[in-house]
């Protein structure tokens, strides 16, 4: 069953973001994942949350996606993204 990271992102450096953003991406395909959304206009329908940046990928598994997440490949690129931006960070099984 699918598997969804759904992340809000405030960049702080943009600079070091991009560096991220550029060594990232390889990295997800690698642990079969695929991006569904990467920033982009979005619209608060409901309640008071206010994302600024919006990403979501999608991996085969729950087990692929944290697979990925905890993966030494990964440890560097999280530790990179944590001092380029503010984040809150969800798995979520899909159905």
């Amino acid at each position: 069953m699918a598997a969804y990271i759904i992340v809000n992102i405030q960049v702080t450096n943009e600079v070091q973001y991009q560096s991220y953003r550029s060594q990232v991406s390889p990295m997800v395909q690698r642990f079969h994942g695929k991006y569904l959304v990467r920033g982009g206009a979005h619209k608060v329908l409901e309640g008071d949350w206010n994302p600024t940046r919006l990403v979501v990928l999608e991996f085969p598994s729950m087990a692929d996606a944290e697979r990925f997440y905890h993966s030494p490949e990964y440890k560097p690129l999280l530790a990179l993204r944590q001092g380029a931006a503010q984040s809150s960070l969800v798995l979520v099984e899909g159905v």
